[in-house]
């Protein structure tokens, strides 16, 4: 798969059980994720990275303070896999759900000949919707592995999910590299 990128969307302390934000069931998907990542050369874990004063509070519990434990990826995530890491909200007046908004992901994955992403992680309703719908913006075919992913709630999750299929997201499960 040397033109496919997985991209592990902030699979992080605090959205994870007794995080912070906790997204329900997130545990779940860490030993998925690790298999996966022997499938793909290229690797790379997006992170909520935010200043102690985020604009996101004003909505959510204060989550992923930069230098803290919470913003650290799971310890359940085999990072020694991980080629590159993109940290993201970094900037204390700008949310950013997606892992391609203010950061060098695009150009990152452009520069490696990338034409084909795939996600997983946390949440799905929030950022691997935002960072599927803007791997289409910059040009790039995006999967979502429906087993290796969790929402924040059933409801939204399921619109997200039809909101990405809709704007053009295919969708496949870990299974789909068991032959390969």
């Amino acid at each position: 798969m040397a033109k496919d990128a997985l991209i592990i969307v902030d699979v992080q302390n605090d959205f994870c059980e007794g995080g912070a934000l906790e997204v329900v069931g997130a545990a779940e998907i860490l030993a998925i994720i690790n298999r996966l990542m022997s499938k793909f050369e290229l690797v790379i874990a997006t992170q909520d990275y935010h200043p102690p004063d985020h604009c996101s509070f004003d909505l959510w519990p204060p989550h992923c303070i930069a230098g803290t434990e919470g913003a650290e990826l799971h310890k359940g995530i085999m990072v020694d896999r991980i080629k590159h890491f993109v940290k993201k909200g970094t900037l204390e007046n700008k949310e950013a759900y997606s892992g391609f908004q203010e950061t060098d992901l695009s150009s990152f994955l452009k520069s490696r000949g990338v034409k084909t992403i795939y996600l997983c992680g946390l949440a799905t309703d929030y950022c691997v919707k935002a960072t599927a719908l803007d791997g289409l913006t910059e040009g790039f075919k995006v999967f979502v592995i429906l087993d290796a992913i969790r929402a924040v709630s059933k409801e939204t999750g399921g619109a997200a999910l039809k909101e990405m299929e809709d704007r053009g997201v295919e969708f496949v499960r870990s299974d789909s590299w068991e032959t390969t």
